[in-house]
Parts: structure tokens; sequence; C-alpha cells
């Protein structure tokens, strides 16, 4: 094996600080053209679903949070450039010299995070039978009632809400109610 070699190697960061730190990696590998040194830097994401005022909003979160991933031939200068950077704690690994993925990881990290990227829209709902929610989008927006059943094929859930001194079920979407 020629130690000119491209590896995967795991820079460790700052949590919530990946982003500024792949930004300033990349804008510095143009400036010192190190792009034969250093070929990709990668922040394994996911797809997240969350519930704002009863709308889909779809965001990204680090699925290795802390972590970034990137292809090099760690010569010369460019082991001491990547530990310099701000926010870097230092790279992933035994001692004080890294070691690079093995080819199985970087595989199973790099399938992961696209099988992630790629997944339709679904998002986990851990309600149960019987816990009480608040309804908080739609014309019962305020009124609190009873999970009754859950149907995942359609992401809805039967709720009993006691409106005018009576419960009647309401069909609701996941998204349109909180739990409590």
């Amino acid at each position: 094996m020629s130690e000119n070699e491209k590896k995967f190697y795991v820079l460790r960061a700052v949590n919530g600080k990946e982003n500024k730190v792949k930004e300033y990696l990349e804008a510095e590998i143009k400036n010192r053209n190190l792009q034969d040194y250093i070929t990709q830097v990668i922040i394994p994401t996911e797809k997240i679903i969350q519930n704002r005022n009863g709308k889909k909003i779809y965001k990204e979160r680090a699925f290795l949070p802390g972590y970034i991933i990137i292809e090099a031939v760690l010569v010369g200068e460019v082991v001491h450039f990547l530990k310099s950077i701000n926010f870097v704690i230092g790279f992933l690994g035994g001692g004080g010299k890294p070691v690079p993925l093995r080819p199985a990881e970087v595989s199973r990290i790099l399938g992961k995070v696209d099988e992630l990227q790629e997944q339709p829209e679904e998002f986990e709902i851990d309600y149960v039978i019987g816990e009480t929610v608040k309804i908080n989008f739609g014309p019962f927006t305020g009124f609190h009632g009873e999970i009754e059943d859950i149907y995942p094929d359609k992401k809805k859930i039967k709720v009993m809400v006691k409106i005018f001194g009576r419960k009647s079920p309401l069909e609701l979407g996941y998204l349109q109610v909180e739990k409590e």
C-alpha cells in the first residue's frame, strides 16, 4: 500500500459546529490548493420531519453528531492543518496518529447515509392507546382527548374528545396532535 493513497478518516468536531467546520474546510482547501490531498468532506445527515403548527417541516440533522468524514491523503502539513481548524477536536483513532476507516466501515456509513437521504416521508410516532393528547391544528384546536385507536397505514389516530359534555370520536392526522 502506498503512503499517498486516499483513505477515509473521521474528524471529531464540537457538536453543532459540523457545518461551520465543513464550510471552512472547503474554503481553505480551495485557498491553499489542497484539492489533491483532501477530496471529500462529508457530514453524515438524516432527514427528519417536525410538526410546527400542524405543518410538516423537513429538516436535516447530523446522523453522527460531532463527526465529519473526510477522504484525504495525510502527508506533510495536512494533518496539522486539519487539527488546527476552529471547533475541531482531533482525529478519531488511537494515539496521536489518525487511523483510517476500514473499507467495510466506509461503505456501511456512506450506504446508511444514502439510505437515510432517500428515505420516503416516514417518521416515527410514539403515540400509545389511552394517552392524552392536545389538538393543535384544525377546528378543534386547544381541545384535549384520549387516543382510542391508531392507524399507522393512514398516519391517523382516533381521539375521543369531550365536546358539549359528550365524548365524540375524531379521526386526526399525526401532525394535528401533540403529546401533553
